[in-house]
């Protein structure tokens, strides 16, 4: 397929700048093959039984982003990829020029890094501080809202771009279909016989690379780091034998479901992952999936296509253009039903 076959217009306008006044007063818009339903998200619960099984991604968005300037002069910015142990750190940095092998920079006026080495477009940064890596961040970090997001992080956001359960730090962006649950919701749903399980998928700033290729096929995905507890094996497991579904909450869940059933069976471990799904793709694990909308061209946009149907997946996104849905990380979600 080519690039240009997952473009559509959006009008800017649509973009959600900032999350909805109240966590969960978001619009839901089903998408069962071609019929689609208008809903609320207080609604996600009524299309749910006994015996559910949803699986969120539990990762913590990090404050990666970190302002500074060269010890030989100049302004830098980074913007934490992975931490990699406690004194050490993968980073995009902007400056004026790139810092080479050896040079220091020093962020927030207080903390001093040494550039180690280029890693294709990363860099390598080792810390000079006592503190860990995370300490530094959360001291002195900002954090990384989405490029599609004009403005500059505010105080709201530190609890708004965080899902309720979020626990495993590691995160340069959040699994945004989480944000729309609140904890009432998650006791209701459990008062209502539907099951929770957790992955951990530490969503990189990869996610938001674009396609540079014409040829979708030709495209190198990033590389993002998962756990797959043997619990939610047992769960996922458990709910297959009783007939409930296994419903991901976003996409973030959906790839770590299915790389760790890439060899056929689901299996518990923690590894890295580049699989990139498009449409022909047979999903092993995953039977339904609570998403945002994602931008045109973008690798999510082919997976869900991959889902849902590529016909069924642009007729439900013209729709939801046409009545003007709020778009991408703090915009409103879809469910969708798995095409056979």
């Amino acid at each position: 397929m080519q690039l240009s076959d997952f473009d559509y217009h959006l009008p800017e306008a649509l973009i959600a700048q900032h999350p909805p006044a109240v966590r969960g007063a978001s619009r839901l818009l089903h998408v069962d093959g071609m019929a689609l339903s208008d809903l609320t998200f207080a609604d996600f619960p009524s299309r749910l039984q006994a015996g559910d099984l949803l699986v969120f991604n539990d990762t913590r968005v990090i404050r990666a982003r970190l302002f500074g300037e060269k010890a030989s002069g100049g302004k830098v910015e980074a913007l934490i990829e992975r931490v990699l142990d406690d004194h050490t750190a993968l980073a995009h940095v902007r400056a004026s020029k790139s810092p080479k092998p050896g040079s220091r920079l020093i962020f927030a006026g207080r903390w001093e890094a040494e550039m180690v080495e280029r890693q294709d477009s990363l860099f390598k940064l080792r810390f000079l501080a006592e503190e860990d890596v995370y300490d530094i961040l959360e001291a002195s970090g900002k954090l990384p809202l989405p490029p599609y997001i004009e403005r500059s992080a505010e105080h709201d956001d530190d609890e708004r771009y965080q899902t309720v359960y979020a626990r495993e730090q590691g995160a340069v962006a959040a699994p945004t279909a989480g944000l729309h649950f609140t904890d009432d919701m998650l006791a209701g749903l459990k008062a209502q016989g539907v099951e929770t399980a957790f992955v951990t998928l530490h969503v990189g700033a990869g996610t938001f690379q674009p396609v540079k290729v014409d040829n979708v096929a030709e495209h190198k995905m990033h590389s993002e780091i998962y756990d797959m507890p043997q619990a939610t094996v047992d769960a996922i497991a458990a709910a297959r034998a009783r007939g409930g579904r296994v419903v991901a909450i976003g996409t973030t869940s959906v790839r770590a479901l299915e790389s760790a059933a890439r060899g056929g069976e689901l299996k518990a471990g923690r590894g890295e992952t580049d699989i990139f799904i498009t449409p022909g793709y047979t999903f092993r694990v995953v039977d339904r999936l609570l998403t945002n909308f994602h931008l045109p061209k973008s690798t999510l946009l082919m997976l869900v296509s991959a889902f849902a149907g590529y016909e069924e997946i642009f007729q439900a996104y013209r729709h939801a253009v046409e009545q003007e849905y709020r778009f991408f990380s703090y915009g409103d979600a879809m469910l969708l039903e798995k095409k056979a």
